[in-house]
């Protein structure tokens, strides 16, 4: 399903009632909820949203298990930690229980961490690794977590967490893998600003190409699998399309 939304306040305002929908539905049915979160600027919104009210009332923080779609190799501290980012905007505010929340730690070994961070999955999951939402990013060139053009980790089939090295950034990072994302209830991808409009249009409608545009790897099976993009990220999606429903918020 695709959602246009006139503005990032309105995006994450739809963002933040799926969560709560999403836990809801999840925490009735099994007990619990588990959400993996993504960092960049476009979630920030969002995280301040579900911290406060109404939303942060609206779900059982007790019964959440928070994980990461993936992390930069930095201490848990820094600015450009996508843990930092949602400990300050969100978790620091509401009462997960600390032992359900499960960052990613890479600032040491990445191939150590990945592995780790793998056991972590299989392990709070089980044999199906499934999450219950996914909350995902787009970058300009098609990346999707730490799922970048041209490396590696677009091939992996059989780990659900790896270290993926980026030589322009001169940083490593740790990523679930397309093939744990796949398996997860529901995936909803974020996305604003016209600059994204030409990797939106591409990921969706063009030839698939997942070595150039790792995103397009993202099709859960049995999942629902869910863009919310602001109007500037959409101004380039076609009016209809046979393949997907669509919906528009003004």
């Amino acid at each position: 399903m695709i959602a246009i939304f006139p503005d990032l306040e309105a995006l994450s305002a739809a963002a933040a009632q799926l969560v709560v929908d999403a836990a809801r539905e999840s925490i009735s049915r099994t007990g619990r909820f588990s959400i993996a979160l993504s960092g960049g600027s476009t979630p920030r919104r969002l995280f301040d949203l579900l911290a406060g009210p109404p939303w942060a009332g609206e779900i059982s923080w007790a019964d959440v298990h928070v994980f990461w779609a993936d992390e930069r190799c930095v201490p848990p501290d820094d600015e450009r930690s996508n843990e930092h980012l949602a400990r300050v905007r969100l978790l620091n505010h509401v009462p997960v229980p600390p032992s359900q929340i499960h960052p990613i730690r890479c600032a040491g070994n990445p191939m150590a961490a990945a592995a780790r961070y793998d056991a972590e999955l299989r392990r709070e999951t089980g044999r199906d690794g499934r999450l219950d939402l996914i909350l995902l990013g787009l970058g300009d060139d098609g990346h999707t977590a730490s799922l970048f053009p041209g490396t590696a980790v677009v091939g992996e089939a059989s780990r659900w967490a790896a270290e993926v090295w980026l030589a322009d950034q001169q940083m490593f990072r740790v990523t679930m893998t397309a093939p744990f994302i796949n398996q997860a209830a529901r995936v909803a991808f974020l996305v604003t600003g016209a600059a994204k409009a030409p990797i939106v249009r591409d990921v969706i409608y063009g030839r698939a190409d997942p070595e150039r545009r790792p995103a397009q790897l993202v099709q859960p099976s049995g999942g629902e699998l869910r863009w919310l993009l602001d109007r500037e990220a959409a101004r380039l999606v076609a009016p209809a399309d046979g393949r997907q429903d669509r919906e528009r918020t003004s």
